[in-house]
């Protein structure tokens, strides 16, 4: 069984029936600058019906934010992008600016990290939706103003007449964070791509954010990319999960699958340093040592093995193939962890 017929097997019914919304297969991002090379993302496929969520977990320089703004056509012309991207049958690596412009937000959203530094603070909350639904339309002013208001009450923004007529540094930031995702859903996309959207807000905050974007998931029928650090969300919200490190997947499951059976020694780390109701008061976190190798000059080996305490002197010499080691259970690991998580 293939990665592909993993993900097929695990949407619902209906997605099976149909062809898939996303493909990404063997997608590689470099970047070169000042005579060197950095290997972003390494070889990266997964599968993504429509409805459905999907997680890519990884520290900062895992690739996974690289590999969601090759998606979207946002990356610098430094970027030398190979592989393949389909939507919907419509292969995006090969589009043109003038024709990414009619696919962003029409087909394929993002909402970024800090919602201070995307939105316009010179412009009145209700102008800038406004501007994004005329953007994909052919309605009038007025139209689209009254769609603007409809998509604040949509993603639940209190007082949205008041707010419409504000500024972005009169919101707090899970009220701008609101903003953006209606900004991102002005022309019905399919696919949202959330990168790392509730990051920078408190925990209070970010369960509400993370609970709209279910419920309009559900509403909807928009798939999800939910790009994130935390394996709590991850747990919480996703279908099914991709582990990233070094540029590259080195775990891939349905998520329950996933957590009840953790086998790449890099996801158990990242499980490790959850902080548990069960630990002694004060008792400090598991830390991994090391740091994330350097992606312009990466080891013949496993990239994980010098911060690995399970690695054997085959981890050093070569590197472990991406591979099906269970039913639906994908990691590239010589030596897998045992039992459950």
């Amino acid at each position: 069984m293939s990665i592909d017929e993993v993900a097929e097997a695990a949407a619902t019914p209906a997605a099976r029936d149909s062809q898939p919304l996303l493909e990404v297969e063997d997608l590689r991002v470099r970047f070169d600058a000042r005579g060197r090379r950095v290997n972003a993302v390494n070889g990266l496929s997964y599968r993504l019906a429509a409805g459905r969520i999907l997680a890519i977990i990884g520290e900062s320089g895992s690739g996974k934010s690289v590999s969601s703004r090759a998606l979207m056509g946002l990356l610098p012309p430094t970027a030398s992008i190979t592989g393949s991207a389909r939507f919907r049958g419509t292969e995006l690596l090969e589009l043109s600016e003038k024709e990414w412009r009619k696919r962003r937000g029409a087909d394929i959203a993002m909402v970024f990290q800090d919602p201070a530094r995307s939105l316009n603070p010179t412009m009145r909350i209700g102008t800038q939706i406004t501007e994004a639904v005329r953007a994909h339309s052919s309605g009038d002013k007025k139209a689209a103003r009254e769609r603007a208001r409809e998509l604040l009450r949509l993603v639940r923004l209190p007082a949205p007449e008041r707010r419409f007529h504000e500024y972005p540094h009169q919101l707090s930031g899970g009220m701008r964070q609101r903003v953006m995702i209606a900004i991102a859903l002005a022309a019905d996309p399919k696919l949202l791509i959330a990168d790392e959207a509730t990051t920078a807000l408190d925990v209070t905050t970010q369960a509400q954010i993370m609970d709209l974007l279910l419920e309009l998931q559900q509403r909807l029928g928009t798939a999800i990319i939910l790009i994130s650090h935390d394996l709590g969300l991850a747990a919480s919200y996703a279908h099914e999960v991709i582990v990233m490190y070094a540029g590259r997947a080195v775990e891939y499951a349905p998520a329950r699958t996933l957590f009840d059976r953790v086998r790449m020694p890099y996801t158990q780390a990242l499980l490790g340093a959850i902080p548990r109701l069960e630990r002694p008061p004060h008792a400090k976190l598991p830390v991994t040592p090391g740091q994330p190798p350097d992606l312009t000059a990466l080891p013949p080996g496993c990239p994980f093995a010098p911060r690995c305490s399970r690695a054997g002197d085959d981890c050093h010499t070569k590197a472990p193939p991406f591979a099906e080691g269970e039913p639906g259970h994908w990691w590239a690991c010589w030596h897998p962890c045992e039992g459950a998580s």
